[in-house]
């Protein structure tokens, strides 16, 4: 079997898999948050933890909030930057590829707070225009309340220009989120030498424990907790924390941090896959090709086919791999990340995508192929519209 779906969730790695056999036998289990002896020996668990996932992610121990992943750590920015009661600023920036977290958080602010949201393009490859966004803080800067784009796009694995996007923001003190999301744990990320103002990851893409994550702050004594609760996570967020989810987190992204010196080897195996795959099927289009790109993800279409007929006949061969969205009564449907592209219903419709993890096997690719070029010969003989 080739599981090849990490940009939705990565199975639990070795690592954590290993450390929940062992913790789960020796404890100790308790309220993080009690007094007691048991209680301060969790608490002391989860602090190490803290410490390590700072460590690995270029953060102070302070930076690190643990919450229940992602979704959550971009609802928290956008509460805290936009939820302040003496900002009067009314301009929200995000990109046109941006996840569903985002531009449906945003379109809430949108619809219920009165504020402009504002939609950076991208070119064919998926890249935002750095000018264009250059162009609006200048013009704007003084009504623009948070800037919020992607550091890697989770369908097509396309890195954007984050560094460029970062000093912009600083320079004009417009407070920037980052998602993530996709990026850590899928190549080097270090938060101070981003200058993110905010990042988010989630546990379930990094190996870790479903329904963890870790939200990074610059300055920590401005956020606003979304959840008030008991004043846990030094105020930032209440709550009884998830601690065995917590250490995961450390386990998981110590596992990946050794797995980096794989990268050049997974790229330049996934660059020979793609070739040799529109070398056989000229017509077949890899989205993204020429832009940077995640070592581990390759959005490939053959247009003209569904990406949901590639997709079925991958998983005949035990190979499971996505396609770019949900359908509605078996009809293909172009995402909005290629439709912000450009991308026209016949490659949008086709597309699967392929996401390995940073060790994957590198045969794994040789068995893609085999299997791809098996079933771009059998759907090309029927054509699927």
């Amino acid at each position: 079997m080739i599981y090849a779906d990490y940009n939705g969730s990565a199975p639990l790695c070795n690592e954590v898999k290993d450390y929940l056999f062992k913790r789960l036998e020796k404890g100790p289990f308790a309220n993080p948050n009690a007094i007691h002896y048991l209680g301060a020996k969790t608490l002391m668990g989860m602090e190490n933890a803290r410490a390590v996932c700072a460590k690995v992610l270029g953060a102070d121990f302070d930076q690190v909030v643990f919450n229940s992943g992602a979704t959550e750590g971009i609802s928290h920015v956008f509460h805290s930057v936009l939820g302040c009661d003496k900002n009067t600023k009314k301009i929200i920036i995000t990109s046109g590829i941006e996840h569903s977290a985002i531009v449906n958080t945003s379109q809430f602010y949108a619809n219920e707070k009165g504020y402009e949201v504002k939609v950076v393009p991208v070119n064919g490859d998926g890249v935002i225009d750095i000018g264009i966004l250059k162009e609006w803080i200048g013009q704007h800067k003084n009504n623009i309340a948070m800037v919020s784009i992607m550091a890697a796009n989770n369908e097509t694995g396309v890195i954007q220009p984050y560094k460029e996007m970062s000093a912009l923001c600083m320079a004009a003190g417009i407070p920037f989120l980052c998602d993530t999301t996709q990026f850590i744990g899928k190549t080097p990320f270090n938060f101070k030498e981003s200058n993110f103002d905010f990042a988010v990851c989630s546990g379930h893409k990094l190996g870790a424990l479903t329904g963890t994550g870790i939200l990074l702050v610059k300055s920590p004594v401005e956020l606003k907790p979304l959840i008030i609760g008991g004043g846990q996570e030094k105020g930032h967020r209440g709550g009884t924390q998830n601690y065995l989810g917590n250490e995961t987190l450390a386990v998981a992204l110590s596992a990946l941090n050794e797995n980096f010196k794989h990268l050049d080897a997974l790229a330049a195996k996934r660059t020979e896959f793609e070739a040799k795959i529109k070398k056989a099927f000229p017509s077949v289009v890899v989205i993204g090709e020429n832009a940077p790109r995640l070592a581990t993800t390759t959005y490939i279409s053959y247009p003209g086919l569904h990406g949901q007929a590639v997709q079925i006949e991958l998983e005949s061969q035990d190979i499971f791999v996505t396609t770019s969205s949900a359908c509605s009564d078996n009809m293909p449907v172009t995402s909005k990340v290629l439709k912000a592209m450009g991308i026209k219903d016949d490659v949008g419709r086709g597309v699967v995508r392929i996401s390995l993890c940073m060790n994957s096997p590198l045969e794994y690719y040789d068995q893609l192929t085999e299997a791809l070029t098996k079933a771009y010969n059998k759907l090309t003989k029927v054509k699927s519209f």
